[in-house]
Parts: structure tokens; sequence; C-alpha cells
């Protein structure tokens, strides 16, 4: 599987992609809602991760009204709470791991640091 961050399509492809005009995609840029990579020559390349943003972006504005300002709050909100899922998933993972390290003979069963059920734990779907 390709690496989503990797720069893959010219403003063009993009463009006729998502049917808007590259101007469009210009703008977005300007306003910092997205940030392509850029080749020595400064062409601007996007990642398969970008287009899902500016689709994104587009399903905000298209079918939900949103404007500029509001995306840009809302592109930050969910980049946010994308890295404190990260956190808590590290987190999470120290927790076990140092639980496992400890062995059965040093744990009693009222001695849990934190006592989750592991079901009750569920994705955030994210759009």
């Amino acid at each position: 599987m390709a690496d989503k961050g990797r720069p893959l399509y010219q403003i063009s492809v993009v463009a006729d992609r998502l049917k808007i005009h590259p101007q469009t995609l210009r703008l977005y840029e300007r306003k910092g809602l997205i940030c392509p990579s850029r080749t020595i020559g400064q062409t601007r390349l996007y990642s398969e991760e970008d287009v899902e943003d500016l689709a994104r972006i587009l399903h905000l504005t298209r079918d939900l009204g949103v404007n500029l300002a509001g995306i840009e709050i809302i592109l930050k909100m969910r980049r946010q709470m994308l890295d404190m899922h990260r956190q808590i998933e590290d987190l999470l993972a120290y927790i076990r791991q140092e639980v496992a390290d400890a062995g059965p003979k040093n744990r009693s069963a009222g001695a849990a640091l934190v006592r989750v059920a592991s079901s009750s734990l569920k994705k955030v779907e994210t759009f």
C-alpha cells in the first residue's frame, strides 16, 4: 500500500478529479486549509491525504454550507482530536507494556493502575 502522505498529483489532476477549478485549490492553499508539497521548480504536488482533505473541505462547503473561516476551525479541531487520539493510543500501549513487564507475580487483582473494560473503548469515527 502506498504512503498516503507521499506527493503524487499535480494541481490539474486534482482539480479534474474533484471537479473544481485549479484557482479554488490555490485559494485553499492561500487560506492555509491545505499545504501541498512542492518540487524544486515550485510545482504543487498533492498526496492522497491532501486529496482526502480537499474532499472533506468540499463536503463542508457544498453540502453543509460552512464558510472558509468555519472550515479552518473544524480542520484545526479535527487535527487536535486525531493528535489526542494518537496520544491516548500511545499511553494505552505504554500501560499495557508496563503491566506485561511487571509479570503476574507483582500484580494483585485490585492493584490495577486504571480499571477499564477494553470493550468500552470505541474508535471515534471521523468524517
